[in-house]
């Protein structure tokens, strides 16, 4: 028997069986998806790019399907290197994470069956539908919706009081953190808070400082800074502008309040944010509103993120008990006062609690309620508004063996 050429081991008709049982075992995963670690994203990129390798002819003369089946192999090559490219970005947040360890140890074994050079193009994205509008470009949900058919998927990250982190996963900390720290880090924002001691001493911090960067989007808007320190809070950007990056008679950016000094709301249109910059007591706060694939838009140097990974664990503190130098007075006080101003015994609760105990301020308490409002307005779920702090600590986690069969059916259905 003649031996066949190593192309033909590859064959085109699975493809189509491939694909419907990989979007199967990511649906099967989502339900328990770790909160941090995006490798399912990673999956479904790398079920798109290769959603179409199935269309190319397997007919024709002998040459022709030879060619189509190399077609197959080289875009199937792209793919598992753009794959492998999403999961070397992931690998901080997916650190400890089986599922994504297997996904990739299972990427480098598909590398190999199918001689794929380790260097070379990587999976293009998939261009926009004929009907999308130029127009809506700056638009960011007209955009998503014109390309997924679907509206987006927001995400929500509060930060306030002393200073508390609701993260982008619906994690909750206190963090101790002094200085100035990242909270978001993408490819298109950036937002750095500066923490100073509170008053009441100890290891309490606040925020004083929030610095806001827009990154330059040449289509949609240049670079646009928005700076907001303790008790000047200004309605406009640093350059004095309310507004920025008018196109087709829609700016890109703009800023309101509804409460001068103490008070912002940006929104940024070209990539689907909201903004919430706000003076609560003594202490800043920030709620903010975007995208996931906004959200998810970072690389591995962008390591650093708030309301993405929390604060650094030797950072955190418990809120679960007072402080320990608190009296009993100050604990039932504390109690009663937040008790009335937010009757669920949620985080926010816990938080009020905390501010209240540490701080001995009263108005440090509408910190809380100021984040519980603006969470009520972000989030469109009203189940997930409300967090109860001990279900909050532990992010949960995919099913490993969901990515181990998936990757190697893949290897199976795509071999001779």
């Amino acid at each position: 028997m003649e031996p066949q050429p190593a192309i033909t081991q590859h064959t085109v008709l699975p493809w189509k069986h491939c694909i419907h049982l990989t979007l199967l075992l990511v649906q099967l995963s989502l339900p328990e998806a770790g909160a941090s670690c995006r490798i399912l994203k990673c999956n479904s990129d790398f079920v798109a790019a290769t959603l179409d390798l199935g269309s190319s002819g397997a007919g024709g003369a002998a040459g022709g399907a030879a060619l189509s089946r190399e077609s197959v192999n080289t875009g199937y090559c792209s793919a598992l290197r753009s794959y492998r490219t999403c999961t070397k970005r992931m690998a901080r947040a997916c650190r400890g994470d089986l599922a994504y360890h297997s996904a990739v140890q299972g990427i480098e074994d598909l590398l190999i069956q199918h001689r794929c050079p380790r260097v070379g193009p990587t999976a293009e994205p998939r261009p926009l539908p004929q009907g999308a509008l130029p127009g809506d470009a700056c638009l960011y949900e007209r955009s998503f919706f014109g390309r997924e058919g679907r509206t987006p998927e927001y995400l929500h990250c509060g930060v306030f009081g002393d200073p508390h982190v609701r993260t982008f996963s619906d994690s909750f900390q206190t963090c101790a953190v002094q200085g100035a720290w990242p909270l978001i880090d993408n490819e298109y924002l950036y937002i750095q808070a500066t923490s100073s001691p509170s008053r009441g001493g100890g290891r309490g911090t606040v925020l004083t400082k929030i610095t806001i960067i827009f990154k330059n989007m040449r289509q949609c808007t240049d670079q646009q800074l928005y700076q907001a320190e303790l008790d000047n809070v200004p309605a406009a950007f640093a350059d004095g502008s309310v507004s920025s990056g008018e196109r087709r008679g829609h700016h890109s950016l703009t800023v309101r309040t509804q409460s001068p000094g103490r008070h912002a709301e940006i929104r940024a249109a070209h990539i689907g944010t909201l903004l919430v910059v706000r003076q609560s007591g003594r202490s800043l706060g920030l709620s903010v509103r975007s995208p996931r694939g906004i959200v998810e838009a970072f690389g591995p140097e962008q390591d650093l993120q708030l309301c993405v990974w929390g604060c650094p664990p030797s950072q955190r503190l418990n809120t679960l008990h007072p402080p320990p130098d608190s009296s009993p007075s100050a604990t039932i006080g504390a109690h009663t006062h937040c008790a009335a101003l937010l009757p669920a015994r949620d985080v926010y609760y816990r938080a009020c609690m905390f501010d209240l105990i540490t701080s001995g301020d009263l108005n440090s308490s509408v910190a809380a309620v100021s984040a519980l409002q603006d969470a009520q307005n972000m989030i469109s779920e009203r189940e997930r508004v409300h967090l109860l702090l001990v279900a909050s600590a532990e992010p949960r986690r995919a099913r490993p063996h969901l990515t181990l069969l998936l990757l190697g059916m893949l290897g199976t259905l795509t071999r001779a």
